[in-house]
């Protein structure tokens, strides 16, 4: 989408609002021996309570709200009895729409005291975001953004999943640009523009870069790796990114 009238603007930064409030909540809401499940009942009263929807259920038919994901667990994670213990690291990730607008967010923590791997793949995540974020600039390379996620997770002794990417949103979900890479693609030279809107999601990885998807039909994991993502939406404009979702 190319976010163009104030209607546009406005429209964007109420639901970037609403799906913010409620990752936060169910972030302070994660402590030992609370079910995924428990969480999500929660996003889905506070989603009727905004007047929003939740997207991946309204759009995908997903099985919850929203996308609870627990240690070898990436991305798209279902919510259920799984319990969350001491030293996990979950990702939340909340996307929701409201009077034609969407927006999509996702953090990933440890919970309480946990292992200093963990620790450092969220911190390393949220780096690699903030030099990502100083590329996001209409007229330049949407490739320039891949280059440095990656060259911040090398930095730190990491790397990136490469076959999940953030994406363009807006009107729907999922829309152009297809792919917000976090790694350079040489070939993937497009120019960003004024106005465009886009989920922007680091993935920061110990040391595989790829996940796959596991029986269930939507959960992404590692074999053995961890792997910390922080995402938000943008707006790309003349006088920097607006993160809708802060």
């Amino acid at each position: 989408m190319i976010a163009k009238t104030e209607e546009d603007f406005n429209g964007l930064k109420e639901i970037g609002r609403i799906v913010a409030f409620i990752r936060d909540e169910l972030v302070q809401r994660t402590t030992p021996g609370t079910t995924t499940k428990e969480l999500d009942d929660i996003a889905g009263e506070l989603f009727e309570k905004e007047g929003a929807l939740s997207a991946p259920k309204n759009e995908y038919n997903f099985p919850g709200y929203t996308c609870i994901s627990v240690n070898e667990e990436v991305a798209h994670g279902i919510p259920g009895d799984r319990v969350i213990h001491e030293g996990d690291l979950v990702n939340i990730d909340v996307s929701g729409s409201k009077n034609g607008y969407f927006a999509d967010t996702g953090i990933s923590f440890v919970v309480g005291e946990g292992e200093e791997v963990l620790t450092k793949i969220c911190y390393v995540a949220k780096k690699a975001f903030e030099e990502g974020l100083k590329k996001a600039k209409p007229g330049s390379k949407k490739s320039g953004i891949g280059k440095v996620v990656y060259q911040t997770a090398k930095q730190h002794g990491l790397t990136v999943i490469k076959n999940l990417t953030g994406h363009g949103i807006g009107r729907t979900i999922h829309e152009a640009p297809d792919h917000i890479y976090n790694y350079k693609e040489t070939w993937d030279d497009e120019l960003l523009k004024e106005g465009m809107v886009i989920a922007f999601e680091p993935f920061i990885s110990t040391f595989e870069e790829e996940v796959f998807q596991l029986e269930d039909g939507w959960t992404y994991a590692t074999e053995k790796s961890y792997v910390a993502q922080l995402e938000h939406t943008i707006i790309l404009t003349k006088n920097g990114p607006i993160i809708i979702t802060l």
